[in-house]
């Protein structure tokens, strides 16, 4: 019975620990200390874990029409602030408030804090400041 105890002691410890490993700094990806902002059209909302991602066109700096890659949390996170796969549709006109990525001119790719469709006043994450 010991055996069997420290066996699976053993094995939850070893998988706890991959997992713990396995997850990246958001900070080596993002520039968390900074906000930026982008309003454009959804292209697609990919609801998955470990985490989902929004894909949005907007205008760059430049004026540039440009497809950015929102990083948001796991399906589950997001599933208890009531968004569902089919809660954002692609041609959903949204607000995007997020920290941007640290190569952004050549990756478009932004953390997200908060979202906002305008059309049905809807927001989640953080509340826009």
């Amino acid at each position: 019975m010991k055996k069997k105890i420290l066996s699976l002691a053993f094995a939850t410890a070893t998988v706890l620990g991959v997992q713990a490993y396995a997850h990246h700094s958001f900070a080596s990806t993002y520039l968390e200390a900074e906000r930026m902002t982008i309003e454009g059209d959804v292209v697609q909302f990919l609801f998955r874990n470990p985490h989902s991602f929004l894909h949005v066109e907007a205008k760059d700096s430049t004026g540039k029409v440009v497809r950015y890659s929102v990083e948001w949390g796991g399906a589950a996170q997001l599933g208890g602030q009531g968004v569902q796969n089919d809660t954002i549709k692609p041609g959903d006109h949204v607000i995007v408030l997020g920290a941007p990525g640290r190569n952004l001119a050549a990756d478009h790719r932004m953390r997200m804090v908060s979202v906002s469709r305008p059309a049905d006043k809807k927001t989640w994450g953080q509340p826009f400041n």
